[in-house]
């Protein structure tokens, strides 16, 4: 029910549902598939996600603490209400992820794909490179009610 000080590579954990309330700590993944896992409150830290897929991942209420996701593929993944501390997003695709409610510290976004995410609001205090800021203009613009003309 938990993963801790281990490397795993190419696991595929699609729709599991582990013990609620897991911890996760000092772990790498690579190449692992975990499309609609419920990984509702779990607690991980100091995990690195690399190349995996994480789709319909249920992250509710979930803290994270020191992780990184690297080129992974997380549309649809639901954080709702979630804790994030030192978390790094780089090169992943988050379309119509969920981050409504969600607590950021020191969070950063680079080359991330946000196109129909929910809770932009949320993303209050992130990091993000400047045309990154640029090519996500139109999502933050419509999170704050500013209508668009040509």
């Amino acid at each position: 029910a938990a993963l801790l000080d281990v490397t795993v590579e190419g696991a595929d954990w699609a729709n599991s549902r582990p013990v609620r309330g897991m911890e996760d700590r000092r772990a790498a993944l690579r190449s692992c598939r975990l499309t609609g896992a419920d990984l509702a409150e779990a607690r991980i830290s100091d995990v690195t996600f690399d190349d995996c897929r994480l789709d319909l991942v249920n992250l509710r209420f979930a803290t994270l603490e020191r992780v990184v996701f690297r080129e992974c593929r997380m549309s649809e993944c639901d954080l709702y209400e979630a804790s994030l501390k030192d978390v790094l997003f780089e090169g992943c695709e988050l379309r119509d992820a969920t981050f409504s409610s969600t607590t950021l510290q020191r969070v950063e976004l680079r080359r991330c794909d946000l196109a129909g995410m929910q809770g932009v609001e949320s993303l209050r205090g992130a990091r993000m490179p400047w045309n990154d800021v640029l090519e996500n203009a139109p999502l933050f613009a419509a999170a704050v009610g500013i209508e668009i003309i040509d």
